[in-house]
């Protein structure tokens, strides 16, 4: 059973931030855990018409982290970082992504972020996007945002490819 940080009673009267904080985290953890039980097969099928697999879409959020929690505060371009120029590029697996080491990487993205924003405020200025500078409490919503529906496309996904195995079975 999934498991609900965010509707735990010390959440509902914590600060904006913890709030904030919980709910990216349950998140995160919830596509984190979307590849959990696949086959490296089941994990990179491919069942719509985008690049868009379930290891994709973990491989992605990897991308989504580094850019709003490394680009966005250390002004580092996306060249040092090690990551690709566009969000579309971030989909493309090789040979060795497999389901243990995109889990991993997204983990390590994921605790980077923490401690990248462990000391500044909701209302300090991020100043490394394209778009210019942005207070952390909007790019806390916007990866929330993004992370939601990436949870429900992994949901969708998750279910197809079960469901496949299913049929098949």
């Amino acid at each position: 059973m999934t498991s609900h940080p965010s509707l735990e009673p010390d959440v509902f009267h914590a600060t904006l931030r913890e709030q904030f904080e919980t709910f990216l985290d349950e998140h995160r953890s919830a596509l984190h855990d979307s590849l959990d039980g696949l086959t490296e097969e089941q994990a990179r099928r491919s069942l719509v018409a985008s690049k868009t697999t379930l290891l994709g879409l973990v491989k992605h959020a990897t991308f989504v982290e580094k850019v709003w929690f490394d680009e966005a505060i250390t002004c580092r371009s996306r060249a040092e970082i090690g990551i690709p120029e566009t969000p579309d590029e971030s989909f493309d697996l090789d040979d060795a992504d497999t389901i243990a080491s995109v889990q991993k990487s997204y983990r390590q993205a994921c605790e980077a972020s923490r401690r990248a924003t462990a000391e500044l405020t909701l209302d300090d200025l991020l100043r490394g996007n394209r778009r210019g500078p942005l207070p952390l409490r909007w790019v806390y919503l916007h990866a929330l945002r993004e992370l939601a529906q990436h949870c429900g496309h992994a949901d969708i996904l998750r279910e197809q490819i079960l469901s496949g195995s299913a049929d098949q079975g």
